[in-house]
C-alpha cells in the first residue's frame, strides 16, 4: 500500500499533469484564434489597377511569393528573386504595379513559415464611373412564376387537400406545365383551372438543379381546380442608381432584388427603369427603418432603362439619354478596397429633388467580408440628412459612397437597432458584370 506521502506526492503529480494540459489547451486555442483572425484579414482577393502604382499596406505578419513576371514591385532588389515569381513582405507597405490586365496567384506564409493562404490577384483595367444618386422605379418580372409558399385548401368533399405538399417548395420557379411555357402568373392559374384534374407535368428551377415534377389538381370548395401554392411573377419598388459607365450601362441597389416572402433572389426574365419622383420621406429611428416613398407611373413613356440582370451584387442594365440629363456629376476614378481609408467619406443620394452630397464616417472596411454587400461599415454624420430622414432608410440603396475624389462603393443595409448606421459594398464587386 501507498504511503501516505506517496499518495500526496501522485496528487501533485496529477494537478501539474493538469496545469500542464490546461496550459497545453490554452495556448493551442490562442494560437489557432491568432491564426484565423490572421486568415480572416487576409483578402481572398484583391484587384489592382492596370499601369498604376497599388500600395498594400495591410500589416500583417505574412510574406509569400507573387507568381508570373509582369509585376514590378518598388524597393525590392533582384537577388534571390526567381524568374517567374516576386518575393512579398506584407508586414510593410509594398506597392505593386502590373502593366497588363491578367490574374496572379500569392501564396502568404505566416512569419514566412506557416502556410496561411492563396490570394487570387486580378489585375482590372482602370475605370471612371460617372455616380448618379438618382432615384429609379423598378419593375421586374420572374421567369416563369416563384412558388412564395405550399399550403392547403377544402375539398367539394369538405375534406382538406394539399397536392404540392412535398413536390413543390418556396423558393421553386415553375417554368413550363406540359412543356408550355409559363409567362404570367395569370397563364399559370389558368392552365391550373383548365387541367380537368389531369396530372400536370411540371418543370420546375430549384436553385441552379432543373426538375420534373408531376402534381394532381383537386377542387375545392367552388368548384375550381387548385394546387395549393402562392406564387407569384413580379416585384416593383424604388432604389438609388450608383453609377453611369462610360456607355449606356449602370449599376444600381448594390444588393439583389429578392422575394419578401422568400427571400430569393429573383430570376429575372426582364425588368425596366422608370422615372420616379420622390413624393414621401418616413424618417427611420431604432429599432425601425424609414422609407422614400416614390410616385411611379408604370407607363412605356416613362421608361428610362432596361434591367438586364438581377444578381447579389445589384441590378445591371442600360439606360438612355433621359436619365443621363439627370446626373449633374462628372466622372471620377473607381477606389478599390484597398484603398478605403477609415474616416470622413460622402454619399450621392436625391432626397429633395435633386443628387446630392452627404457627409459621412467609414468605421470599418472588412477586406475580406463573407457578406460581400456589407464590406464597409458606416455612420452618417451630415445633420441635414439626418434631420431629413434620420439616418439610412429603405429607398437609399445604392446610393454611391464617394471618398478622396474616387467612387468607392454604394449603401446596401441599415442597421435596424441604429438608423444613422449601415453598410456598403465595395464598388469593384459591382463592376464584375
Amino acid at each position: 500500500m501507498k504511503s501516505i506521502k506517496d499518495k500526496k506526492r501522485d496528487r501533485i503529480d496529477n494537478y501539474r499533469i493538469f496545469l500542464y494540459l490546461a496550459l497545453f489547451c490554452s495556448t493551442a486555442a490562442l494560437i489557432c484564434t491568432c491564426y484565423f483572425t490572421l486568415w480572416k484579414m487576409v483578402p481572398s482577393n484583391i484587384k489592382i489597377k492596370a499601369g498604376v502604382d497599388q500600395t498594400l499596406d495591410l500589416q500583417l505578419p505574412a510574406s509569400g511569393d507573387l507568381y508570373k513576371d509582369a509585376i514590378e514591385v518598388s524597393g525590392l532588389t533582384a537577388s534571390n528573386i526567381p524568374r517567374d515569381s516576386i518575393h512579398i513582405d506584407l508586414a510593410k507597405p509594398v506597392t505593386i504595379k502590373a502593366n497588363e490586365i491578367n490574374k496572379y496567384v500569392l501564396d502568404l506564409k505566416l512569419f514566412g513559415i506557416i502556410p496561411l493562404k492563396t490570394v487570387d490577384i486580378q489585375v482590372i483595367q482602370d475605370k471612371t464611373l460617372i455616380p448618379a444618386g438618382i432615384p429609379i422605379g423598378i419593375y421586374v418580372k420572374t421567369e416563369g412564376v416563384l412558388v412564395i409558399g405550399v399550403g392547403e385548401f377544402i375539398g367539394e368533399d369538405g375534406q382538406k387537400y394539399s397536392p404540392s405538399q412535398y413536390i413543390l417548395q418556396s423558393g421553386d420557379y415553375i417554368t413550363q406545365v406540359n412543356e408550355e411555357k409559363i409567362t404570367s402568373k395569370t397563364t399559370f392559374v389558368d392552365i391550373v383551372k383548365h387541367s380537368e384534374g389531369q396530372e400536370m407535368v411540371l418543370t420546375v428551377k430549384r436553385e441552379e438543379e432543373i426538375l420534373t415534377l408531376k402534381v394532381k389538381p383537386e377542387t375545392n370548395q367552388a368548384g375550381d381546380y387548385k394546387i395549393g401554392v402562392w406564387i407569384r411573377d413580379n416585384a416593383q419598388g424604388v432604389g438609388t442608381m450608383t453609377y453611369l459607365n462610360e456607355g449606356s450601362g449602370f449599376g444600381a441597389l448594390g444588393h439583389g432584388i429578392n422575394d419578401v416572402d422568400t427571400s430569393t433572389l429573383m430570376n429575372l426574365e426582364e425588368g425596366k427603369l422608370y422615372q420616379t419622383e420622390i413624393v414621401g420621406i418616413t424618417r427611420g429611428s431604432n429599432g425601425s427603418p424609414g422609407e422614400l416613398t416614390g410616385y411611379i407611373e408604370y407607363d412605356d413613356s416613362k421608361i428610362i432603362g432596361e434591367i438586364t440582370e438581377n444578381t447579389s451584387e445589384g441590378i445591371f442594365g442600360y439606360c438612355n439619354e433621359q436619365i443621363k440629363a439627370q446626373v449633374p456629376f462628372g466622372e471620377l476614378p473607381i477606389g478599390l478596397k484597398q484603398e478605403i481609408k477609415k474616416g470622413p467619406a460622402q454619399i450621392i443620394c436625391s432626397i429633395e429633388g435633386q443628387p446630392k452630397y452627404y457627409d459621412i464616417e467609414i468605421l470599418e472596411v472588412h477586406l475580406n467580408n463573407d457578406n460581400i454587400n456589407r464590406g464597409i461599415v458606416l455612420r452618417i454624420t451630415d445633420q441635414e440628412l439626418l434631420s431629413l430622414t434620420g439616418g439610412i432608410i429603405q429607398g437609399m440603396s445604392g446610393s454611391p459612397i464617394v471618398q478622396n475624389g474616387k467612387i468607392i462603393g454604394a449603401v446596401t443595409h441599415v442597421l435596424v437597432q441604429d438608423a444613422t448606421s449601415g453598410y456598403g459594398i465595395f464598388i469593384e464587386n459591382m463592376l464584375l458584370h
